[in-house]
C-alpha cells in the first residue's frame, strides 16, 4: 500500500491549496447534501455526515453553507429541487494505470462527456463499467496524527479490529479496517489517546502499474488534476507506482 498511501498524503496537501477553488466547496458541499439524504441529517447519528462536515470545516467553508447543505439533504431548503446520485466511473490513465472516479452529479449525460474530454485530452480513454474497479477493495481508513508510540497504536489497532496499519511519514499512521468499522474504530483509537485527524472510505488497489517514465508521470498527474477539477468529481484513485523523484513532478 506504500506508494498508494504516499498519493494520499500529496493528495491530502493539495486540498489545502485546492481549498481557495470554488470547485473544492462545492465537491464538499455536495458531500454534505447526500450524507444528510442518505441518515439523519443529524452529524451526532450520521457518521458519514459528521465526516463530511468536519472536512468542509479543515477546507474553510463558512457555517452558513454547511448548514444549507445539510437542509438541502433533508429536503428542508425551501425551493430546491437538486436531485444528486452517485455514480462511478472507471477509466485508464497513461500507461495502463487503472483509474476509479466517483461523482456525484445531476446530469449523467454532461458528467460522462466531461469525463471523456479530459481522458482524451490527457492521454487515457474512459472505459465501461467493471473495467478496473474489479483491481480495488472499499476500506476504511483512519489518519492518525502524533504517533509516537507505535507498540500502543498497535494495540490500540488490533482492539478496534484493524486489518493493519502503516507509518506513511514521520508521526502520522494510516490505520485500515472494513468499511462497516471505520466509525468504531475512529472512537477507539481517540479513547485511546490518538488523534484522529481523517476518517474516510477509501479504494485501495490490490496490484500497482509501475510508472518510470518522467513525461507519463506528468501526464498521469495531469490527468487526474484535470478530473479532480470537475465539479461532478467527488473523489479519484489510481494503483500507479512510481519512486520519489517523479512523485515530486506534481505540483502540491
Amino acid at each position: 500500500m506504500a506508494g498508494h498511501s504516499k498519493w494520499a498524503n500529496i493528495k491530502r496537501q493539495k486540498a489545502v491549496v485546492d481549498a481557495k477553488r470554488g470547485n473544492t466547496f462545492t465537491q464538499l458541499s455536495r458531500a454534505i447534501i447526500v450524507a444528510a439524504r442518505s441518515g439523519v441529517p443529524d452529524p451526532a447519528g450520521n457518521f458519514q455526515l459528521r465526516t463530511a462536515i468536519d472536512k468542509a470545516k479543515a477546507a474553510g467553508i463558512p457555517n452558513d453553507n454547511i448548514e444549507r447543505a445539510i437542509a438541502k439533504g433533508a429536503g428542508t431548503l425551501g425551493g430546491d429541487h437538486t436531485s444528486l446520485e452517485a455514480i462511478r466511473y472507471e477509466g485508464y490513465g497513461p500507461g495502463g494505470v487503472a483509474i476509479l472516479i466517483e461523482a456525484l452529479t445531476d446530469n449523467r449525460n454532461r458528467t460522462a462527456a466531461d469525463l471523456r474530454v479530459a481522458f482524451s485530452k490527457n492521454g487515457g480513454n474512459l472505459g465501461e463499467t467493471g473495467c478496473v474497479s474489479w483491481m480495488f477493495a472499499q476500506k476504511g481508513v483512519c489518519v492518525v496524527s502524533v504517533v509516537v508510540d507505535e507498540e500502543k497504536l498497535l494495540e490500540a489497532s488490533l482492539e478496534g479490529d484493524a486489518e493493519s496499519y502503516e507509518m506513511t511519514e514521520e508521526e502520522t499512521a494510516e490505520v485500515f479496517t472494513e468499511i462497516g468499522n471505520l466509525e468504531s474504530l475512529s472512537k477507539i483509537l481517540k479513547n485511546k489517546g490518538f488523534k484522529v485527524t481523517d476518517a474516510e472510505f477509501r479504494w485501495i488497489p490490490g496490484n500497482q502499474v509501475e510508472v518510470t517514465e518522467a513525461d507519463q508521470a506528468r501526464s498521469l498527474f495531469k490527468l487526474i488534476d484535470t478530473l479532480e477539477g470537475l465539479d461532478d468529481v467527488q473523489n479519484v484513485t489510481s494503483n500507479f507506482e512510481m519512486a520519489d523523484h517523479l512523485m515530486a513532478l506534481i505540483n502540491v
